[in-house]
């Protein structure tokens, strides 16, 4: 090879370089879409970059969304599904399952990843939910099982007995992977240092808004969870409504840490379901 080719050569392989680094340093050098097809963590399950929350203020069998009846609701996450949103976020404690189990009728099931949370600590209560909560949904099977709001920081070792149950459903193939979403930076911790923990739910906004802890403490933490090949899905993304007039932020934010694998977001119409779709793809 010539000496100006061998040169042309290297300092083009040197670009391609640089240009991988900084799209690496900075996750918004690329394109992002509500739609996009993401992989969470190890699990194999592959859905959309944007789930649809069920759960905005949801507590006691009620949410926002549910507000909207089990028709609007299952309209909503069905239209959805029309814009390529694949991820459907509920809970018991949200009263949403009907909602989420009407929508699930006019969609294809495996092309669904539906994720649920359950506030039992009792293997016996838990393990009759998972009947149960198949039941309401109408599925035979839930994409991801959660153990919901943990705030004890020695969890793992406290709850030992659920976390056995959700590993026998996921043997038996009733789940297909289990996690737990923290309430608490001592409870995310915990969750981090679990290898039992294969899916976490984390607040997570620029401000520090109903979260864990502050932003500077709770991202390494994420971090640490994905170079563990956890799948970190985000939540609180707008402060649970505080961060409603600063959307696009927030979710650049939320796009900019490069850690997170999807996250979720509540809306409450279809006006801002489209605006939602909208930002992410601007950002």
């Amino acid at each position: 090879m010539r000496r100006r080719d061998f040169l042309r050569t290297s300092a083009q392989a040197l670009l391609a370089s640089w240009i991988t680094a900084q799209a690496f340093a900075n996750p918004l050098s690329r394109k992002y879409a509500a739609s996009d097809t993401v992989t969470l963590g190890k699990t194999g399950i592959t859905t959309s970059r944007l789930a649809m929350g069920t759960g905005t203020y949801g507590f006691g069998g009620r949410s926002q969304q549910t507000q909207m009846g089990v028709q609007g609701l299952a309209s909503l996450l069905d239209a959805g599904y029309d814009n390529g949103l694949r991820f459907f976020d509920t809970a018991a404690g949200y009263g949403s399952h009907p909602h989420v189990a009407q929508a699930l009728k006019s969609v294809q099931r495996d092309k669904v990843c539906v994720m649920t949370k359950d506030d039992s600590r009792d293997p016996k209560t838990m393990r009759a939910n998972l009947d149960k909560f198949r039941k309401e949904l109408g599925t035979d099977y839930i994409d991801i099982y959660l153990i919901h709001c943990v705030t004890e920081g020695d969890w793992t070792t406290r709850y030992r007995g659920i976390m056995d149950v959700l590993e026998e459903a996921k043997q038996k193939k009733i789940i297909r992977a289990h996690g737990v979403s923290c309430h608490s930076f001592e409870a995310l911790q915990a969750a981090a240092a679990s290898p039992w923990v294969e899916v976490d739910l984390a607040r997570i906004n620029p401000i520090g808004s109903h979260m864990d802890s502050s932003p500077d403490e709770v991202v390494p933490v994420l971090r640490q969870m994905k170079l563990q090949g956890k799948a970190v899905i985000g939540m609180k993304i707008l402060g649970q409504g505080d961060l409603r007039t600063r959307q696009d932020e927030a979710i650049k934010y939320a796009l900019s840490l490069g850690i997170l694998d999807a996250f979720t977001i509540g809306a409450e119409s279809r006006q801002e379901q489209q605006d939602l779709i909208r930002r992410i793809g601007a950002a």
